[in-house]
C-alpha cells in the first residue's frame, strides 16, 4: 500500500470487531509514531497503551462515554513531556508535533489493516488521574485502535481549489 492509498482508506472507526490487537502490529504503529518528525527534535511526545478492559471502560467515561473507547481491543493515549518552547511564528512545539505521531499512527494502522479515531473530547483530568499520568505531562488525545467493524463512508472534503492559493491568499 502507498501513502496515498492509506490516506484515501483512512477514516474515524467508531465501530471495532471483538478481536485481540497483535502486539507486533501495535508494534509498528508505534515505531511510526516514534519515527515522526519533531521541532527541534525534541520528541515531547508519549503514549500510554490501555488494553486492560476496566480502565477502557473507565477511559470511554473521561471520553464523554463514547462507548467506542471501550470498545476497542487498546486506545493509546497521546501525552506530551513539554517544555513548552515556542517557535519563532509562535506557536508551541508540543501540540504540533504530537499531532504528527499521532497522523503517523492512524497511516499505519491502516497499513495493519486496523482503524482509528482521533477522539479529542475527553476530559484530560479525569484520564491523567486514571493513568497515573503526573501533573506536568499533558493529555493531547485519545486514539481507540482495532479492527474495523464499520465501512468507510465517502469522505466529504472541499475541493482542491477550495483550499490551496498560489503566491498569495485569495478571497
Amino acid at each position: 500500500m502507498d501513502v496515498m492509498d492509506a490516506i484515501g482508506q483512512r477514516f474515524s472507526v467508531r465501530k471495532f470487531k471483538s478481536y485481540e490487537l497483535e502486539d507486533s502490529k501495535l508494534d509498528r504503529v508505534m515505531e511510526a509514531a516514534r519515527l515522526a518528525p519533531s521541532a527541534r527534535n525534541l520528541q515531547e511526545w508519549r503514549f500510554v497503551v490501555v488494553r486492560d478492559p476496566q480502565m477502557r471502560e473507565a477511559l470511554s467515561e473521561a471520553a464523554n462515554g463514547q462507548q467506542f473507547v471501550a470498545q476497542a481491543p487498546a486506545v493509546i493515549v497521546a501525552c506530551a513531556v513539554t517544555d513548552e518552547h515556542v517557535m519563532s511564528c509562535g506557536l508551541q512545539c508540543f501540540p504540533i508535533d504530537v499531532s504528527i505521531a499521532m497522523a503517523y499512527i492512524t497511516l499505519q494502522a491502516v497499513e495493519e489493516g486496523l482503524g482509528t479515531c482521533w477522539v479529542g473530547a475527553f476530559s484530560a483530568d479525569k484520564v491523567a488521574d486514571l493513568l497515573g499520568i503526573p501533573k506536568d505531562v499533558i493529555v493531547v488525545g485519545l486514539m481507540p485502535i482495532g479492527y474495523p467493524d464499520a465501512e468507510a463512508p465517502p469522505k466529504k472534503r472541499l475541493s482542491l481549489g477550495e483550499i490551496m492559493f498560489e503566491d498569495r491568499w485569495q478571497a
